[in-house]
């Protein structure tokens, strides 16, 4: 084009610089040719940059072809021309004698030979391009027969071989945009494409017709020949030649060329397997018989090269990734878990860790809401007691979750980014995460280099390894959470799979019947909705039939129906396009680690469970091309159909088995059915801090006696250093544990399932008959009430309880405070007052002050800690409001400074005590106060209410901060 714009209209562009002259010209005929030149070169530039985008695009065959601007038309016409010139190439190279195929069917009722099986990620799914694929396919049919009838034709005749000779099969070339898979080949000739392992075996690291070799069974090239197991079938098939000119396949009636034959005699002579002479079922009995799955760890090869899988998803590893073992002793987890616990939550440490965690700032959130309410009697004291299967669905929380889990793969991440930051390196991207014994395994897009240290270079170049030991050295780094669309699909045997859904290129598809799919949906909403590995999130269900948005309203968004998904996002992904072309970013990755971090790179995540219409799946498609650079994710359920636009399509069995052949996964899935969705809701809505705030005041769980009479048999003192008074100190290695197990029985007057007791002792896991030694030992050092009443029972539930005289000061504590302000202190200002002097006296420090260094671990489920701090500053505030009424600030800032000693945090004593020393008159002091008020706050400065309280009482204060600074 640019040749004959050239030669017959000449170079139409002005030879010298613009000018005002040009203005006043005359325009002519040659103006008219000049414009309509300039035109056509510039229609020629963009048809140019069209077909170079679509070859690439088609080259590569990964990902959707990027958009030419304004060029609706002429890239449609490039992509046709692309996709006729691959295959007229294609049929040129099976026309050619040196590189004949070796896969034509002369069977019309075979499939054709190249492999469509494998969906591009991100394909354009258009009705446009769905019409180009079929006008594509049959013309593929119509070439491949042509290609069938010239070899029919060709003269390289020879003796046919015996069935049971070893076969052979030559990689097709392209088709398309579609590449050929052993998965498909294992499909379309074994009757199994999880056959395809055994095809790779056969073939691994044999030297290739050009110089190359086997390594991964997703890297096969056109050309190569792979030898197949002996119960092959198919009609492009060839079958051992001789070193004649050729041979013809008896079972598949393939021709091959000299040159193919002399290939195929030369691979045969390569590898293992040339010693079996012909390969028949000789050549597949040494194969490992766990190359059609994901091998375990142990059955691996300590040096050996693992097994790879054909698809996107690399499973295997020299050492397989798995979460840390769950605190059920394999002997439970053969019953069934037992005592009517969760299998889906105890089996999902990092989910269950998550829900724990977010119930815990729930309620620690109503505690100290209602912390704003009046002094005496106010709401929200005691959280409500959960009952029934929330009681159930909470204790199998506490025995499955990982929180140490959580937090080395939180700081791992961030650490990763910020070290990639610090040396001005991308994030890669992440489409999966494994987890084995604390090790993480993070598989890659593509190669990235090497990983900066700790971390080190997995499998092969497309993972990146850290170690527990190295995870362990991160400490918290202030940077973004690079990942935070990883979420648990599942497990393969000991490993556990996190997939990234913010970086599939396009959608993923789940399969399987309604309520299957939904139990997949539920958890990984649940869990990407309390993770503690992202910072910010927006996570939309569409089809749900439990509203999950109690247990996270800031994350959580429900819609109605698709309509308004498809209005949504369209409008999303039109703004969040806009944002990174003005940031300047290719990736919301590059904006999530520069200096736009934590304000506008929140990933968003779209997990419709209902299937949609046609219409809408496109839609939605179109929308999904380019979610991943977006930081967008679909995952989208159908019925079993195959949905337009999957980049990654999986199956959800009623077995509980998630299945995606293509991605080489059989995954154990993470369910969360909807008796444990209710029941997860249940605690979380009752934790809610507005219906807290409403109910009526809460009663401690258990009341003592706190007269004379009610004098315990044991009584252990929990608030300062653990002492126990009662009980002689049992001898031996055990006795830390024995008390530890009685502090957590003590906290949890309601009683305490077996399991539960068992994690918290031991986070690793522990068997069975440990755990009942250790009850046994137990209820002997309790010993039994006068009347012969054990002082550990078992209650109706099978949860183990106290007995009534086995008491713990911060049982008297919440007694005390109780009878002050709700029994008879309220009648009787004496009463009351000595109530609260007695509680407060209490008090000796922090809950168990002297517990060992790495014990007691369980006490960060509890809110304990956020109870203990109000409840002592509640007593503080109603004593110094007790004093203050008669004049005796003196006292009153006495009970303040008391209760600060073990409550430092609560504004509402700083604010008391400034207002009792103002009242005393004693200038120097109350400045004192205030210094020691400022000090304390540091670098975060004074709440905005502390410092109008000191404006009105101390208007020189800031005054004095100036000086001091």
């Amino acid at each position: 084009m640019p040749y004959a714009l050239a030669v017959n209209l000449g170079w139409p562009f002005p030879d010298g610089a613009p000018s005002l002259d040009w203005l006043q010209e005359e325009i002519t005929v040659r103006t008219f040719q000049n414009v309509l030149g300039v035109i056509v070169w510039i229609a020629w530039a963009q048809f140019t940059a069209c077909v170079l985008v679509e070859v690439k695009a088609a080259l590569s065959g990964v990902g959707m072809p990027g958009r030419v601007p304004g060029a609706g038309p002429s890239q449609l016409l490039a992509r046709q021309l692309v996709a006729a010139l691959l295959l007229v190439g294609a049929t040129a190279a099976s026309l050619t004698p040196g590189l004949s195929q070796l896969g034509n069917s002369y069977d019309d009722n075979q499939r054709g030979t190249v492999a469509s099986a494998q969906v591009t990620p991100g394909g354009s799914l258009s009705g446009m391009f769905a019409q180009q694929q079929e006008q594509a396919a049959s013309t593929a049919a119509a070439l491949g027969q042509q290609a069938a009838d010239a070899a029919s034709h060709a003269e390289v005749g020879g003796p046919s071989v015996k069935a049971g000779d070893t076969k052979y099969y030559r990689i097709q070339p392209p088709e398309g945009r579609h590449h050929d898979s052993l998965w498909e080949i294992a499909q379309r000739h074994l009757g199994d494409g999880r056959r395809y392992g055994e095809i790779y075996q056969l073939n691994k690291d044999r030297v290739q017709p050009d110089g190359s070799r086997l390594s991964e069974a997703s890297l096969i090239r056109p050309g190569w020949i792979m030898q197949m197991p002996g119960d092959a079938r198919g009609g492009d098939l060839v079958e051992m030649p001789s070193t004649s000119t050729g041979s013809t396949a008896s079972d598949a009636g393939s021709t091959v060329s000299p040159q193919v034959a002399q290939q195929i005699n030369t691979y045969a002579q390569t590898g293992d397997h040339a010693q079996g002479g012909t390969g028949g079922q000789q050549g597949t009995a040494s194969l490992d018989t766990h190359t059609t799955r994901i091998s375990l760890p142990q059955q691996r090869p300590a040096t050996g090269d693992a097994e790879a899988t054909p698809a996107v998803l690399h499973t295997q590893h020299t050492a397989t990734p798995a979460e840390e073992a769950t605190p059920a002793s394999s002997a439970e987890a053969d019953a069934g878990f037992s005592f009517g616990l969760s299998e889906a939550l105890v089996g999902a440490p990092l989910l269950a860790a998550g829900l724990l965690g977010a119930l815990g700032r729930r309620r620690r959130q109503a505690l100290w809401q209602s912390a704003l309410g009046a002094v005496g009697g106010r709401r929200g004291m005691e959280p409500p007691t959960p009952t029934g299967a929330a009681a159930d669905a909470q204790d199998a929380l506490l025995v499955g979750a990982d929180p140490e889990g959580v937090r080395l793969l939180d700081r791992s991440l961030r650490g990763l980014a910020a070290s990639l930051a610090g040396e001005s390196r991308p994030l890669p991207t992440v489409y999966a995460a494994w987890l084995s014994n604390g090790d993480l395994h993070l598989q890659l897009a593509q190669p990235a280099g090497k990983p900066p240290a700790p971390w080190q270079l997995g499998q092969d170049q497309t993972f990146w390894l850290l170690s527990r030991t190295d995870a362990e050295r991160y400490e918290d780094v202030d940077t973004a959470a690079p990942y935070p669309g990883l979420v648990s699909l599942g497990t393969m045997d000991d490993s556990r799979l996190l997939l990234n859904l913010e970086s599939v290129p396009g959608i993923v598809s789940l399969s399987g019947s309604e309520s299957d799919r939904a139990a997949v949906f539920a958890s990984v909403a649940a869990e990407l909705a309390t993770n503690g590995w992202s910072d910010r999130m927006t996570i939309t269900l569409v089809g749900f039939g439990q509203d999950l948005t109690p247990l996270a309203p800031n994350r959580l968004r429900h819609l109605d129906d698709i309509e308004a998904l498809v209005e949504t996002m369209e409008a999303e992904t039109r703004q969040r396009r806009g944002a990174l072309g003005a940031a300047g970013h290719d990736s919301v990755l590059t904006g999530r680690t520069g200096p736009a971090q934590h304000t506008r790179w929140a990933p968003h995540l779209v997990l419709l469970a209902a299937e949609p219409s046609a219409d809408d799946a496109i839609k939605l498609a179109e929308l999904a091309a380019d979610a991943s650079r977006l930081g967008i994710g679909y995952l989208v359920g159908t019925e079993g159909g195959e949905l337009p636009g999957a980049a990654w399509e999986m199956e959800i069995t009623s077995e509980g088995k998630l299945l995606a052949p293509l991605l080489g996964l059989e995954l154990d899935a993470q369910l969360l059915p909807v008796a444990q969705q209710r029941a997860i809701v249940e605690l979380f809505v009752a934790a809610d801090p507005e219906r807290a705030a409403e109910g009526p005041a809460t009663t401690p769980p258990f009341l003592v006696d706190i007269s004379e009479q009610g004098r315990p048999a044991v009584y252990a003192r929990l608030v300062g250093p653990y002492e126990i008074i009662g009980l002689d100190t049992p001898d031996g290695e055990r006795s830390p544990l024995q008390h530890e197990a009685l502090a957590l029985l003590l906290l949890h007057r309601e009683g305490v399932h077996p399991r539960v007791l068992a994690s918290a002792l031991w986070p690793r896991g522990v068997t069975d008959d440990v755990r009942e030694a250790l009850l046994e030992r137990l209820r002997v050092w309790l010993g039994t009430d006068p009347d012969g009443t054990p002082r550990l029972a078992t209650d109706a539930n099978g949860r183990l309880t106290l007995a009534k005289s086995v008491v713990s000061d911060l049982d008297v504590l919440r007694s005390l405070y109780h009878e002050a302000t709700q029994g008879k202190g309220v009648d009787s200002r004496v009463v009351r007052g000595r109530l609260l002097t007695d509680a407060l006296a209490l008090v000796r420090g922090p809950l168990l002050a002297d517990r060992p260094e790495g014990r007691y671990g369980w006490l960060t489920h509890e809110i304990i800690d956020a109870q203990l701090p109000l409840l002592v500053a509640d007593i503080g505030l109603a004593l110094a409001e007790f004093h203050l009424v008669k004049n005796r600030a003196e006292r009153a800032i006495e009970a303040l400074t008391a209760a600060l000693n073990s409550a430092p945090g609560d504004e509402r004593l700083w604010h008391e005590l400034l207002r009792a020393t103002h009242s005393t008159g004693d200038t120097d002091k109350l400045q004192q106060v205030a210094a020691d008020l400022i000090r304390r706050s540091g670098a975060r400065g004074l709440p905005p209410r502390t410092e109008a309280l000191l404006d009105e009482l101390l208007p020189t204060w800031r005054d004095g901060t100036a000086a001091v600074g």
